[in-house]
């Protein structure tokens, strides 16, 4: 994270030709959260200017975005949509070309191996509503803080690819019905009784 009073991050951090990993850019957001989080805390003219000026070259990127996606055929679209950092532009700007349910499903999915390396899993149940439903195991430690994380790591996730939903509620386990017990002793009985019924015909 950038040390407080650095307005940038620090050269070096980028990769040949100027361009920036997802590390990096996860890096400048989060440092852009922070600033701006400052500005607004801060009275005065100057501060309403700068803030101003942030929301009306926000407002000239998402008018540039969404003139990209009315140029693009729909594989070009969709490999945008994919995309990382595009995906949460296109999010942000409320011009994703594909529907909140299909974006918390592939949020869901994506996450999954990091839950299953844990013990868990974790399957996307469909729509309530605004209410994103999600079948959540936690494995053998399923209590206490781990599970609580991979709670919190999966309504992060959904609701970070989805913004439009409100919740992500976890469905319960399906209780499936225990197979009915019938004792060996008793097949062994049947089997014989039947046996010795074809020996007396």
């Amino acid at each position: 994270m950038t040390e407080p009073g650095h307005t940038s991050p620090e050269p070096g951090h980028t990769s040949p030709g100027g361009r920036l990993g997802d590390p990096e850019v996860e890096a400048r957001l989060a440092r852009i959260d922070e600033v701006l989080a400052g500005l607004e805390a801060a009275p005065g003219p100057t501060v309403r200017s700068a803030l101003e000026a942030v929301g009306l070259l926000t407002e000239v990127y998402g008018e540039a975005l969404t003139r990209i996606l009315e140029h693009a055929d729909p594989a070009l679209a969709e490999q945008l949509a994919e995309d990382e950092l595009l995906g949460h532009l296109l999010v942000l700007h409320k011009i994703h070309p594909e529907p909140p349910e299909r974006r918390a499903a592939r949020a869901v999915e994506r996450l999954r191996p990091a839950v299953r390396e844990r013990g868990g899993d974790v399957e996307w149940a469909g729509l309530d509503g605004q209410v994103a439903r999600v079948r959540l195991s936690t494995g053998g430690g399923g209590c206490g803080s781990g599970a609580a994380d991979v709670t919190e790591a999966v309504r992060e996730a959904v609701l970070a690819a989805a913004p439009e939903l409100t919740a992500v509620e976890p469905v319960p386990e399906e209780r499936r019905a225990a197979p009915a017990f019938v004792p060996l002793g008793s097949l062994t009985r049947r089997d014989g009784g039947a046996t010795r019924a074809r020996e007396t015909t």
